[in-house]
């Protein structure tokens, strides 16, 4: 047997090291892609951010290709076209696709909710006492807690909410703006906004899930989750499943870790300590558990609510709840 010298022992070696290294990628390219859209500041980033930094995506089978949307019209927009598979929207939205005969269903997520805040010097005889006040509204006249703030002032104290005080629909980070500056007294809007007017010292008068049991329905229901196409799901059962299942791993750790908000602190925009606690505060609070036929059923009471309050600009087609609107793990 010849004996190799160390030189050309050390090429022969270099050369392992190369085709070792350039397989990696190859392996890499291999794991099924799962492409998210989602808005560029929203607080679902915070989740993306936990499951790329940990590569649960990876340790899943898979890769989250996550794409930044300026708005909720473009997400849609990116799904319908093609250009991602997931998308994080509601329900609502997903009915009416259906309704028109798309195949869209969603995956429930967490129930976090917004609602009604008052200045602090403001004393409500009731989450309705707010008679010839200006009321700021985060979005349009069919934003969903509004017209339910609405269904709920008429079914528990018989007021026209609507009639008797001023609306203005505006951004959350204006209506945010107004309040703190004192030129609004209320307003209506997300929850991550409400954490804010909250450490601000602002009074939450009424919050979504509050609003949904004033009006009988007995089950907290998660207005938002993941979106996506029915046939690419059947398509790809194992890599939805998968995908699923890392982001609700992905909440279990901003539910448990507080080492995790301290990392994740930068997305959150939080200004102090106080609006940082406040955001983890209500971020954990929203986590509803469970999604069976008890919340399919106050799903389906809920819509037809909103159907009543928002007719078809919000709902289109159909006054009740699609079927097939949820996607649900066996």
């Amino acid at each position: 047997m010849l004996a190799l010298s160390p030189i050309a022992l050390f090429h022969g070696l270099c050369r392992a090291i190369v085709l070792i290294v350039l397989s990696f990628p190859a392996f890499a390219n291999e794991l099924p892609v799962v492409k998210v859209g989602v808005l560029k500041f929203g607080t679902i980033n915070w989740e993306m951010d936990v499951i790329k930094r940990n590569k649960l995506d990876e340790k899943a089978g898979f890769i989250l290709d996550v794409t930044p949307l300026a708005s909720k019209n473009a997400s849609s927009v990116a799904l319908q076209g093609d250009a991602v598979d997931v998308i994080f929207s509601d329900w609502v939205w997903v009915s009416r696709q259906r309704a028109a005969g798309k195949t869209y269903t969603l995956s429930p997520t967490s129930a976090t909710a917004g609602g009604l805040f008052a200045s602090d010097d403001i004393t409500l005889a009731s989450p309705c006492d707010i008679e010839g006040k200006q009321l700021g509204i985060a979005g349009g006249a069919v934003d969903k807690t509004w017209l339910l703030y609405q269904a709920y002032c008429k079914a528990k104290h018989n007021i026209e909410i609507s009639e008797l005080t001023e609306q203005q629909f505006m951004a959350p980070p204006l209506l945010n703006k107004l309040l703190m500056q004192d030129k609004l007294p209320v307003g209506i809007n997300f929850w991550h906004y409400g954490a804010r007017l909250e450490a601000a010292g602002f009074q939450p008068v009424i919050n979504l899930d509050q609003l949904v049991q004033g009006l009988g329905v007995d089950a907290q229901v998660p207005m938002l989750g993941w979106v996506f196409d029915e046939n690419w799901a059947k398509a790809n059962p194992e890599l939805v499943s998968a995908f699923l299942k890392t982001s609700a791993d992905a909440r279990a750790i901003l539910r448990s870790s507080d080492e995790e908000w301290d990392i994740i602190r930068p997305l959150t925009k939080a200004q102090s300590d106080d609006v940082f606690n406040a955001l983890k505060t209500a971020y954990r609070r929203g986590f509803s558990g469970t999604f069976g036929k008890q919340q399919q059923r106050a799903a389906g009471q809920i819509f037809e609510i909103l159907a009543k309050e928002g007719g078809p600009k919000l709902v289109g087609k159909s006054n009740t709840l699609s079927d097939g609107t949820f996607w649900l793990l066996p």
